[in-house]
């Protein structure tokens, strides 16, 4: 029953999400009321909301007919994790993606914008929906019935049942990614509106902001994540999956600030980011979804592959052309000093793209190798540190200069740079004294100091000055850029100081790493139905003589026969000490046990919720109705926004 109402509600949410599109056509072409065309909307939101509603309750009634529920359901799971396993497998996620799809667009479809933008906007938004509708129902339906029933599911992969995260990351990811189809809109849009799609970047960017902000958070909680599960003692470890969330969000970055001040008027250049980041979204789906890279953040082959590798190829054929179809850009009438905050922007979005372009480079290499030379290549971590890493803390840097030069006078705009730049260099010299970390991280140091210093000037210069209005939003970019410093504080510091050991020690033995040890003193075994938990009880000892007891485990689920690691984190002010259980003795006499002291850790965690605070904080500000008496100051939305 549940499974036979599941297919239906897809099959009418691709025809309401057809129908919907046709109808915003027809308002596009002959300005046609939108009342029809907004009712469509929101009835495809209904349907993508009943599906999800109908495999859920699949799950909660342990349904075994429904073949999702037969794949990922378990009588045995929790409550919380039923209800996150509609996410944890292929064709379930796909409905969330639907859902939070139609909820863009509905929200869209009652938002103001010139008529013809607007109308162009949801022709796009509705057909990607239609799209994916599609590849439901016909592709990936997760409502199709298994015949015998079984008695039981072995529940969702264990990896996805050991941290609440589970039930947030992937929704806030899939916002993030699923959010910048509305810029891309717009950008295909404005081509086609003709005069009415001149103002397209105002319309887009509070929705880019907030699209960046969650995708920030959800690649924040996903390094959390494979942090405090998958027991290795990293959080960021260049996999293919990772890659795909980071591509979209650093032409996101390099689109929002493209779309600031004077830079807005690179129409050409605008169009392209905000094309690409939905590209590059497309892209990950397809590398997430089709099986082409193995992660363990990937799901399993599908069928999906080739047709959503198809549906990329056709959106970069459409956005090039409609990119390349516009009207030619208005002269500034003056030409852009070499140092001013345009270049700067411009330098920027410059380094961000370039760091994207490798990033890419390096993920698609090993799938592009194995046909042209028929051996698979591996692109390992080595890579990414030579290339991105400096290209990263060449954008730290710009950050630092780029408020400054808000300023028309050169001298004054260095002088507001020589306080950053002697922090910069003194903290370089104390650090590089003290404990000689190594000339990247050491870099990266000074750069953050020189980023915090200039940050914490700016926020202190919150006057307006004579004539002028505060750009809306500009405190919290700054906010942004503070938690992006401590970020590449956090990564850098983590990277150069962090150490760790690995052995195999019999109970009472000790192993240590700096001035931390960790005394083995028994493991205990405990069984369940299904399956097993082994946990180490170890002593930890610290120099200032601090102790206490930490249990890392390893637990075995029969279902999927497979066991995942428990680690124990002790986190401080400054650092993390991290434990892990790899394997036990069969008499529990010793235990291969993994010791890692974390410095900075901490600052990763508080850098990313920063970030993505100030994304949300000029998301919001940015949406809001502006002022009359700005309006009146300043009717062209570029000069505005410059304010």
């Amino acid at each position: 029953m549940l499974a036979d109402l599941g297919t239906a509600s897809l099959t009418v949410g691709l025809l309401c999400a057809t129908l919907t599109a046709l109808l915003w056509l027809r308002a596009a072409l002959f300005a046609t009321p939108t009342r029809a065309a907004r009712l469509g909307t929101a009835a495809t939101l209904a349907t993508a909301a009943v599906a999800c509603a109908l495999l859920e309750a699949a799950l909660l009634r342990h349904d075994f007919s429904v073949r999702f529920v037969a794949e990922n359901g378990g009588r045995q799971v929790p409550l919380y994790y039923t209800l996150t396993s509609l996410w944890s497998a292929l064709d379930g996620s796909l409905l969330l993606w639907l859902l939070i799809l139609a909820g863009y667009a509905a929200l869209l479809a009652h938002r103001r914008h010139p008529p013809r933008l607007h109308a162009y906007a949801m022709v796009v938004v509705s057909t990607v929906t239609m799209f994916f509708f599609a590849l439901s129902t016909f592709a990936a339906n997760p409502f199709r019935e298994v015949n015998p029933v079984p008695a039981d599911g072995p529940g969702p992969n264990p990896l996805l049942q050991q941290h609440p995260a589970m039930g947030v990351h992937p929704p806030l990811l899939y916002a993030g990614y699923i959010g910048l189809v509305v810029p891309f809109a717009f950008a295909i849009a404005a081509p086609l509106a003709g005069q009415q799609g001149r103002d397209w970047v105002r319309a887009a960017r509070p929705w880019a902001l907030a699209a960046w902000a969650a995708l920030t958070a959800g690649i924040g909680l996903g390094a959390w994540w494979s942090y405090a599960v998958l027991g290795w003692g990293g959080y960021w470890a260049w996999d293919p999956v990772e890659n795909a969330s980071l591509l979209p969000w650093l032409t996101a970055t390099a689109f929002l600030h493209a779309t600031l001040g004077r830079a807005a008027g690179r129409a050409g250049w605008n169009l392209a980011l905000a094309s690409a980041s939905f590209v590059l979204v497309l892209l990950g789906t397809f590398l997430t979804r089709s099986g082409a890279v193995a992660s363990v953040h990937a799901f399993t082959d599908s069928p999906l592959g080739p047709i959503l590798l198809g549906f990329v190829l056709l959106t970069v054929v459409v956005s090039t052309v409609l990119t390349g179809w516009r009207d030619p850009e208005p002269a500034h009438g003056r030409s852009t000093p070499l140092l001013s905050r345009m270049t700067a922007v411009l330098v920027n979005g410059v380094l961000l793209v370039t760091i994207a372009a490798v990033v890419l480079i390096g993920t698609i290499f090993p799938l592009l190798s194995e046909p042209l030379g028929g051996v698979r290549t591996s692109v390992g971590p080595g890579y990414y540190q030579r290339t991105a890493v400096p290209l990263a803390i060449a954008v730290l840097l710009m950050m630092g200069v780029t408020p400054a030069l808000r300023v028309r006078d050169r001298t004054q705009a260095l002088r507001r740079l020589a306080l950053p730049g002697a922090v910069a260099l003194a903290t370089v010299a104390v650090v590089g004294l003290l404990s000689r970390p190594g000339l990247p991280a050491l870099t990266a140091f000074g750069a953050a100091a020189f980023v915090l210093t200039g940050v914490t000037a700016e926020l202190a210069d919150r006057r307006p000055r004579s004539g002028r209005n505060r750009r809306p939003g500009r405190a919290a970019g700054l906010v942004a850029h503070a938690g992006i410093a401590l970020v590449a504080v956090g990564v850098a510091g983590s990277s150069a100081y962090g150490r760790d050991t690995e052995r195999t020690i019999h109970t009472g033995e000790a192993l240590r790493v700096g001035d931390v040890s960790a005394r083995l003193v028994g493991v205990d075994r405990s069984g369940a139905s299904g399956g097993m938990t082994v946990r180490a009880r170890l002593r930890l000892t610290e120099a200032g003589g601090g102790e206490r007891t930490v249990r890392p485990a390893l637990r075995y689920n029969a279902a999927r026969d497979t066991a995942v690691t428990v680690p124990a984190i002790e986190t401080g002010l400054l650092r993390d000490t991290y434990v892990t259980l790899i394997a036990v003795a069969p008499d529990s006499g010793s235990a291969t046990v993994r010791l890692a002291v974390n410095p900075l850790v901490g600052l990763l965690w508080a850098g990313g919720t920063l970030t993505a605070a100030g994304g949300l904080l000029a998301a919001i500000r940015t949406a809001r109705p502006r002022r009359p008496d700005v309006v009146a100051a300043s009717p062209d939305p570029v000069a505005a926004e410059a304010r």
